[in-house]
């Protein structure tokens, strides 16, 4: 199986330019993304070798990876961890108030001069 031309100018010419989307080049093995938790769990791995370049580029920004201007430019803050749907933990739904609407959110911050 040799790598598609398609996939092969995805992972020269776009890799670079996406945040914590890492190569591993296996011989002889059909190209596949492998989703990695935070705690380097393997979440699901999709098989690239039919798919074109701009599928591909089309799948890993659904899949919530950070695409740079250029190769070289800064990470926003906000992107670092991304994807960051191996995040869940950090964010728990807000629980509803007794009758039912969230509470505001400058509630806590009042508090912090105690």
């Amino acid at each position: 199986t040799g790598h598609s031309p398609q996939v092969k100018a995805f992972v020269t010419q776009d890799i670079p330019f996406y945040h914590n989307l890492e190569m591993k080049h296996l011989p002889g093995a059909d190209p596949e993304l492998v989703l990695l938790s935070l705690r380097y769990e393997e979440l699901e791995r999709i098989p690239l070798s039919d798919m074109t370049r701009e599928e591909i580029n089309q799948l890993v920004q659904e899949l919530g990876f950070y695409r740079k201007e250029t190769p070289d430019a800064p990470v926003p803050e906000e992107f670092q961890f991304a994807p960051a749907k191996s995040l869940p933990i950090l964010r728990p739904p807000e629980a509803p108030t007794a009758d039912g609407k969230t509470p505001p959110k400058h509630d806590k911050e009042e508090h912090l001069d105690l």
